[in-house]
């Protein structure tokens, strides 16, 4: 009896693969959580004004110190800390992403949908108008991404 036929060197069934829907969400989960928290830390951060400390030393232990506090005290602030979290938790999609879908796919949907979705959390954050020329961009980013998928069919 050959090692091919002998029951115990059998391979087990490959999972099969997700369905385009899940990719879809997949994508659209990552672009949002991508563009969506990227205006909410923007506005986090540009309100953010550090408190006065008392740092001693050379001046590069102060400028290391002073930057380790200004982490510190960002990521103290629910405003900053809550938009970052759903951010990572993007990246972490996306490394799932990129494990079952194609690669030539991934990162150019992900990124045009970060894209997109920055646009309108702008809108929302900072009543930031989208102009015409805007508008065209995204009509353009949206039939990218369209073209792509479709050369992989």
């Amino acid at each position: 009896m050959s090692s091919t036929q002998d029951p115990g060197h059998l391979q087990p069934p490959a999972p099969p693969a997700p369905s385009p829907i899940r990719y879809i969400l997949g994508f659209l989960i990552v672009g949002m959580a991508w563009g969506l928290t990227t205006p909410f830390m923007r506005k986090a951060a540009i309100s953010y004004s550090p408190p006065e400390r008392n740092i001693t030393g050379s001046w590069v232990k102060m400028k290391i110190v002073g930057v380790c506090w200004a982490v510190v005290d960002l990521l103290r602030r629910p405003a900053y800390a809550v938009p970052l979290v759903l951010n990572l938790t993007g990246s972490v999609w996306f490394f799932l992403l990129v494990g079952k879908a194609e690669l030539s796919l991934t990162v150019p949907i992900t990124n045009s949908l970060a894209f997109l979705f920055t646009v309108l959390g702008e809108w929302y954050v900072d009543r930031k108008a989208i102009s015409r020329d805007t508008w065209i961009g995204m009509i353009l980013v949206l039939t990218g991404i369209a073209l792509c998928v479709q050369s992989k069919l």
